[in-house]
């Protein structure tokens, strides 16, 4: 007995100090360190084959449900995403269709408008704005009866 309370009484003055004087021999290295048991016999599962090992604890008709629904989930998605994109092709090229003349005779004619403009002003000089209206201090003449 007298040598058990020897030993316990050394294993304080054996722990490390947490100064990096520790080595693979102490007792809280060897604990954190793997057991050398003959493990490496067994071969590692991969991800997919624990998988398929995990399907087996439920039953044939769950499995064919879960099957068919990821199946029907996919081709809905896939559907959805074609129609979009048929959708907003249809969309686009139509509104391209329909729009674009109008847009291109709005302009044709501000543009007419904005050359008729210069021209007035280059023909009647810089206050050609002006110019059709009649001068504030004067009456405007009576309209000519025949």
């Amino acid at each position: 007995m007298a040598t058990l309370t020897e030993e316990t009484s050394e294993l304080p003055e054996q722990l490390d100090s947490g100064m990096g004087s520790s080595d693979a021999r102490s007792p809280e290295v060897k604990c954190l360190l793997p057991a050398d048991d003959d493990d490496d016999d067994e071969e590692d599962e991969t991800l997919v084959e624990r998988l398929v090992g995990l399907t087996e604890m439920f039953p044939e008709s769950l499995r064919n449900l879960a099957y068919s629904t990821t199946v029907c989930a996919k081709k809905c998605v896939k559907g959805l995403y074609t129609l979009s994109c048929s959708a907003t092709w249809v969309l686009f090229s139509s509104s391209a269709i329909l729009f674009a003349p109008i847009i291109f005779e709005l302009e044709r004619a501000q543009m007419e408008e904005a050359q008729k403009n210069q021209q007035k002003q280059v023909l009647l000089g810089p206050n050609s704005n002006i110019s059709h209206q009649p001068p504030a201090g004067y009456p405007m003449a009576p309209p000519i009866q025949r």
